[in-house]
């Protein structure tokens, strides 16, 4: 741990609300919310489910082992070396574009018109270009570093190593940590993406859950 990193104090998280384990779901990937309904990537589908009521609503079957991303109107998926753009309506592939980890991929959101992909041992998020993949920028992380979201200019990722698992604010520009939240031990952040408003939700690895958890308004 750095220095500058050890002097930003832990806060507690606020789990607001646990969804899931869902059938059929053995794991919970990348997340992403449409506006409406949060998607969760399951490994061999992507299942959107209500917020409020907690019940599945749809599924798209397609690989999907590692982050999610909604633009507005299509979604982003991982799929081992690889980005999906998918048609949320049909279901159908639309594109695919290289990820820049290879493989090694973990959080995936959308914002200001890039894709942002987490890189988990390689301790990185790169925005990228959406149409073919290119590597625009890289933010250095000192964690492993899994979700990854933007929220009212705010970067946020997870992190997840060994029973620990937080998740942070850095500032986009230096990586510098300026927020901490502490899940609770065996908690794990896995994806994790905003509501556009209050609420972070953090998919739960193989605990098949997916956490509401509070956003911190300074």
């Amino acid at each position: 741990m750095s220095k500058q990193e050890s002097q930003v104090p832990v806060h507690a998280a606020e789990i607001v609300r646990e969804y899931g384990p869902f059938s059929g779901a053995s794991k919970i990937a990348g997340v992403t919310h449409d506006g409406q309904r949060v998607w969760a990537a399951t490994g061999a589908a992507l299942m959107a489910f209500d917020p409020a009521s907690g019940e599945p609503t749809r599924s798209i079957d397609c690989a999907c082992d590692a982050g999610t991303a909604f633009d507005g109107t299509y979604l982003y998926q991982i799929a081992e070396s690889r980005i999906d753009k998918i048609d949320p309506g049909s279901g159908k592939v639309l594109a695919t574009i290289p990820a820049p980890g290879h493989g090694g991929d973990s959080g995936l959101t959308w914002a200001e018109g890039s894709l942002w992909v987490g890189q988990y041992r390689d301790r990185k998020i790169h925005q990228i270009n959406p149409e073919t993949g290119a590597v625009i920028r890289s933010i250095e992380s000192n964690r492993f570093v899994t979700g990854v979201t933007w929220v009212d200019g705010e970067l946020w990722h997870g992190v997840w190593e060994g029973d620990e698992s937080e998740i942070r604010r850095i500032d986009p520009a230096s990586g510098v940590v300026l927020e901490r939240l502490g899940m609770p031990p065996g908690a794990g952040v896995s994806g994790l993406e905003s509501d556009g408003a209050d609420l972070f939700y953090a998919g739960g690895g193989e605990s098949g859950k997916v956490r509401a958890v509070r956003r911190p308004r300074s």
